[in-house]
């Protein structure tokens, strides 16, 4: 189809219609046209150009008003045109930004330093006249400010007095208040203290205590403040070995008595045995003296058979006595056995215990100690390097506050099965205190340990700690050192545990070692 076509038929459209032939409605018809024959004309296209560079409100408007035409177009701007006021929007503006500065000075003043910082360069960017991009920019910043704020620091002045966290001057005024009642709560809290500590000093086998500590027992309870007392300390320490020396005595008295009762089956046996044999011999003389005797002698052989049936009835009341005995000392020995089995079970497990976590079944403190005196050996004697990586979880005390002690003690035991999991068995892992976990790394350098401590926190960064349905994060700080690079092993274990806490201070999460 030709253009001059087109003209003839848009010529049609018109007088069918019966408009004018004017150049605005002869260029709508001609168009219409155009499209119906779908020839693309560069004259008909401007109002699909004008529509793209358009904002998407704009551009929503023009569909919903269904602008066909340009005269539609041009009709639909002017009006937009005449419903704005500049001075009006220049005016509003002007009284935000007037009042976004001062929200900002207050913000300021409200003792929070991240916001402040924030809210002063924020100041001075509305000052220096910002950019759409630059004020993007930091309303996201204060996007994140808001959704990072933390204020569970205020839950750690509860025990001290009502904290109102939307009224802070309040709260500092109660808190002013608590303090007073500080010394009595101290008070209480030694007397459950005392309570407890004398529970412990009562023997778990032994049946009682001795003088020594019943008195120290007696002057806690009557005096709980004695635990301040830095004397006190190597008392309880003494009760506490005295309490040890009463369970082992009362162990080996058990064992003696059962001791006793074995020898005395020992020579019960024994004296039967010597009877038997006296008897065989008094028998075999017997036997002699029959062959000798004669029919005559009915004499002699009444005296055999009398001195018979006397070795007869001796090895018969001899063998009654034997097992009368035997049945009387059998549930004895039974009963005995049992104990004897209950307490080298109980001693074998308070060996265990000596050198095991009871929550996480780790190495304890005073294993790890000695493992590291081992390897100290070593690295002494045959020059064996070893690394060191100091494990901390991060906002443990967050864990117990929120989620209550249980919970807690579910995620050290996790991290501990993620901890031994991830190590080698030449490896030596252990809980050194609290939240925190040590691990010895046989003929590693710090590179070692640094990738052995970063697998151990990736995998507690991904892992779903759950408790009773409900998902705790949980992450893990680390701090890496080698035994090389220190004078002394307890430099390099003071070396580990300081990059622990720089780890914790650059935000957590994270493994920091000498670079």
């Amino acid at each position: 189809m030709t253009i001059q076509t087109i003209i003839s038929k848009a010529v049609k459209r018109l007088k069918i219609e019966g408009k004018l032939l004017t150049p605005d409605f002869y260029a709508e018809a001609f168009c219409k046209e155009a499209k119906k024959a779908n020839m693309q004309v560069e004259d008909c296209q401007h109002l699909e150009k004008f529509n793209k560079i358009l904002n998407k409100d704009l551009q929503k408007d023009l569909k919903n008003y269904n602008i066909k035409t340009m005269n539609e177009f041009v009709r639909f701007l002017i009006s937009k045109l005449n419903r704005t006021n500049p001075t009006q929007c220049s005016d509003t503006l002007e009284s935000e930004t007037l009042m976004t500065k001062r929200i900002l000075q207050v913000v300021t003043v409200l003792h929070n330093k991240e916001a402040d910082e924030l809210a002063q360069k924020t100041l001075d960017l509305l000052e220096h006249g910002a950019q759409p991009e630059q004020l993007d920019q930091f309303r996201q910043r204060w996007v994140n400010f808001l959704t990072t704020y933390d204020d569970t620091f205020l839950q750690k002045l509860k025990e001290y007095g009502h904290i109102d966290s939307k009224d802070l001057q309040k709260s500092i005024e109660s808190l002013q208040l608590a303090c007073v009642s500080t010394e009595e709560s101290q008070s209480v809290n030694l007397q459950k203290i005392s309570r407890l500590l004398v529970a412990s000093l009562v023997p778990s086998i032994a049946s009682s205590v001795n003088d020594t500590i019943a008195n120290l027992s007696e002057k806690i309870q009557n005096n709980p403040v004695l635990l301040e007392n830095l004397s006190v300390e190597s008392e309880i320490k003494s009760a506490i070995a005295l309490r040890i020396a009463l369970d082992k005595d009362t162990v080996k008295e058990m064992v003696e008595s059962i001791d006793g009762v074995l020898d005395k089956l020992s020579l019960r046996l024994i004296d039967m045995i010597e009877q038997s044999d006296n008897s065989t011999l008094e028998i075999q003389n017997i036997k002699k003296e029959l062959k000798s005797y004669t029919v005559e002698s009915v004499t002699n052989f009444k005296l055999a058979h009398k001195r018979l049936f006397t070795i007869a009835v001796a090895l018969e009341e001899n063998t009654q006595l034997l097992s009368k005995d035997l049945k009387g000392h059998s549930e004895e020995v039974i009963a005995l056995s049992k104990k004897v089995h209950r307490l080298e079970k109980e001693l074998e497990e308070a060996k265990e215990e000596s050198k095991e976590d009871f929550l996480t079944k780790l190495y304890n403190k005073r294993a790890l100690d000695e493992f590291m005196k081992i390897k100290e050996g070593e690295y002494k004697r045959y020059g064996r390097n070893f690394a060191i990586v100091m494990f901390d979880i991060d906002f443990f005390k967050k864990v117990n506050d929120t989620y209550g002690h249980e919970a807690g003690d579910a995620v050290l035991s996790a991290f501990a099965k993620i901890l031994k999991k991830g190590s080698r068995t030449v490896d030596i892992v252990g809980r050194f205190g609290g939240e925190e976990f040590l691990a010895l790394l046989s003929e590693t350098d710090s590179n070692g340990g640094v990738i052995f401590a970063e697998k151990v926190r990736k995998h507690v960064e991904k892992t779903r700690f759950v408790y009773k349905g409900k998902r705790i994060k949980v992450t893990v700080s680390a701090g890496v050192s080698q035994r090389s690079n220190h004078i002394s092993l307890e430099a390099a274990i003071n070396s580990a545990d300081e990059y622990m806490y720089k780890a914790k201070k650059e935000g957590r999460n994270r493994v920091e070692y000498k670079k």
